[in-house]
């Protein structure tokens, strides 16, 4: 038998390998753990420890971002698709493609920040909430320079914020703070530039101007670019979610890549959207030449003028004054130019994307609206200026709405149906509430019901359950616990509850469905979309000035736009809800009002004090804007409920519950639970 001998330098140069082979792959912690483990610190007080994890967790969330953006591009090019003209040749491509970027994203930031991350969390991140935390604890740090930073960033996309608005003027009168402290640290870099252009501009500082415009158009490309790979991902196609959706490989690899079209067409709108805004600013991307044309002339850079002129006519061929404007630099100079190749390039791929779309909705059977972020205003006040230069007026501009597949027919709005049941009382209806398809109901639970559901609810309530662990979804300044209707029936089945409380918050939640049902005069069968049991609970020591609301005004199955007065039916809102209800189970606690609003979500239309037994019901969509106020002392407890019309979207966990409660009805009392019932206790929303 052979003896292999190692010697102490062989060992040691192999261990030096694999400790460099292990170290070349990244190792950096995982944002949504170091968010939650800033959000717990914040609960017990620990601010150092509140910025130490959440300053983290932005580093780490911004380092996946562009790791994702290099790596993707990287792959794409060196595993393009040209030369794939067969089968085989196209999913070797994909294949390579994907194990590229596995592979350099793991190098990067290392297998424990691969896993995917909640879509909460992501939208959490979306919306800045993070910097909602820093800014209270470096408020109690005594650190009011980024104190006033953190609170900046978080205003510039959460505009309504009334507290955030006055916490801004709190920290401007008091003294260690400045006006360069209120930093966006957040800033997109190509709306800051063309942001400050604008002002510049306007002063007729044409020079810098110009600078900043310039470098606002290669930050704008390099953010498209920036953008488009990050659609080089997962994607979720709605119709699937749909029980008929039947599909074939082919159909969900040409659903996947219609969708990864269609997010990079979107990056169109989302570079010219403000943080905390849904929708555009009008004529973004041409705005930028029409300001550069009117400074260069302004310069006599006449050629460069018409450079910029020509390439505004790409994206509004014909306009009158642009036109005009071309004329009388071709006769300045004595020939003409062409528009610029970047924008010639950037323009006919967006063409070429839109032709492909819609082909592309065809075959998903998916409306597609036709249409470009870059409406014309029309004309400018200053017609006579020869040149014209843009006066820098921008709106919003609505997107059209995006229409959800629906098997349901169309429901004429009509209200003041039977109750169903003889205790309940009819309070105000939809004109008392000065709205449309409004009702408030008391007596649809006794007192003793209310007092039996609550108890049930401080048991199996759990923080954030229904809301995927997130302890307060809403705003840090109140606890949020919750559980569904399937969860109470497994308690009960394990004897951690009485299986008659359960059997009650099934029941009542049925009472509530025929009650909306029958008041509104629904045609067709009215299902449960999502049923929760939940309670908010305010944070002693964290409701002194508290201007915040409990839940912000939002609507049920649309995105609210205050701003564009809209309310738009398209992802990620549950645009197959179509009404909804709130049984209130006390009201011993104070604020937490119900609130409807108009569409601009300022101005109150109806309030609600709740109280036992007393239920409002309403219509989804965007004529019922609503919310909550804070809860500043106790506890606030309730059945909330929403409902679909379409048979498709029924909720998962309630037709398991279903199944449950009839495999109950048939069995004795002294009967033990069927264990075959397969119950999932798993929140399917």
């Amino acid at each position: 038998m052979d003896v292999v001998h190692f010697s102490i330098g062989s060992i040691l140069s192999i261990a030096l390998q694999a400790l460099l082979l292990s170290s070349s792959y990244g190792s950096l912690e995982p944002y949504d753990l170091l968010y939650n483990n800033a959000v717990e610190a914040f609960y017990r007080n620990d601010y150092k420890d509140v910025v130490r994890h959440m300053e983290g967790a932005l580093r780490s969330y911004a380092e996946v971002r562009q790791t994702k953006v290099r790596c993707r591009l990287r792959c794409q090019n060196q595993h393009p698709f040209d030369s794939a003209s067969m089968d085989l040749q196209f999913f070797d491509v994909v294949l390579r493609r994907s194990y590229c970027q596995n592979e350099c994203i793991e190098e990067k930031v290392g297998t424990q920040s691969m896993h995917k991350i909640s879509e909460d969390v992501i939208q959490d991140f979306h919306r800045r909430i993070p910097y909602n935390y820093l800014q209270l604890a470096y408020q109690k740090l005594k650190q009011l320079d980024k104190a006033a930073a953190a609170a900046h960033t978080y205003f510039q996309a959460n505009p309504e914020s009334v507290e955030m608005d006055q916490n801004l003027e709190q920290y401007k009168a008091l003294e260690g703070t400045n006006l360069d402290h209120f930093v966006d640290r957040e800033a997109r870099p190509h709306q800051r530039s063309f942001s400050a252009g604008v002002k510049l501009y306007d002063n007729a500082n044409y020079e810098e101007a110009i600078s900043l415009f310039e470098e606002a158009l290669q930050e704008y490309y390099r953010a498209d670019v920036e953008c488009r790979a990050l659609c080089q991902g997962p994607q979720r196609f709605e119709e699937q979610d749909h029980i008929l959706y039947r599909y074939s490989l082919y159909q969900l690899v040409s659903d996947h890549f219609t969708q990864v079209l269609h997010c990079e067409h979107e990056c169109v709108r989302d570079l010219s959207t403000r943080p905390g805004r849904l929708s555009p600013m009008e004529n973004y991307l041409p705005l930028h030449y029409d300001y550069l044309q009117f400074a260069y002339y302004q310069l006599n850079m006449v050629e460069e003028a018409l450079a910029c002129a020509q390439s505004y006519l790409l994206f509004h061929e014909g306009d009158e004054f642009m036109t005009e404007n071309v004329e009388y630099y071709r006769e300045a100079i004595g020939h003409d130019l062409k528009p610029r190749e970047k924008a010639e390039w950037y323009l006919r791929r967006h063409e070429q994307e839109l032709e492909l779309l819609m082909i592309g909705s065809d075959n998903m059977h998916v409306e597609l609206t036709e249409g470009h972020y870059w409406t014309s205003t029309g004309g400018r006040e200053d017609s006579n200026r020869i040149p014209s230069g843009t006066d820098g007026w921008m709106e919003y501009v609505p997107i059209s709405e995006k229409k959800n597949f629906t098997l349901a027919p169309p429901q004429e709005l009509r209200e003041g149906g039977p109750l169903v049941y003889d205790s309940v009382q009819l309070i105000q209806n939809s004109q008392a509430l000065n709205g449309t398809q409004r009702v408030l109901l008391d007596d649809v639970m006794s007192v003793e019901e209310c007092a039996e559901l609550k108890n049930l609810a401080h048991t199996i309530t759990m923080a954030g359950d229904g809301y995927r662990g997130k302890m307060s979804p809403h705003t840090p300044n109140e606890r949020f616990e919750g559980a569904t209707v399937l969860k109470a029936l497994q308690y009960g089945y394990e004897g951690r509850v009485p299986l008659k409380s359960a059997r009650l918050f099934y029941d009542v939640s049925e009472r509530a469905r025929r009650i909306i049902e029958s008041y509104f005069l629904l045609n067709s069968t009215l299902h449960f979309s999502y049923t929760h049991l939940v309670c908010r609970t305010a944070i002693t020591g964290q409701q002194d000035h508290r201007n915040d609301l409990s839940h912000p005004i939002h609507a049920d199955n649309c995105l609210l736009d205050p701003e564009a007065n809209e309310c738009w039916k398209e992802a990620p809102a549950y645009t197959y809800r179509d009404y909804s209800a709130l049984l209130y189970l006390n009201g011993d606690f104070e604020g937490g009002e119900f609130i409807f609003t108009e569409m601009d979500a300022k101005t109150v239309t109806a309030q609600v004090k709740p109280k036992c037994g007393r239920m409002v019901g309403f219509s989804s969509g965007g004529e019922n804007p609503h919310g909550v106020r804070a809860v500043t002392r106790g506890q606030r407890c309730a059945v909330a409920l929403w409902f679909t019309l379409d048979p498709l979207f029924r909720e998962l966990e309630r037709l398991q519950a279903d199944e449950v409660v009839q495999a109950l009805d048939n069995q004795s009392s002294q009967s033990k639970w069927d264990t075959s019932l397969n119950i999932n206790p798993k929140d399917e929303l």
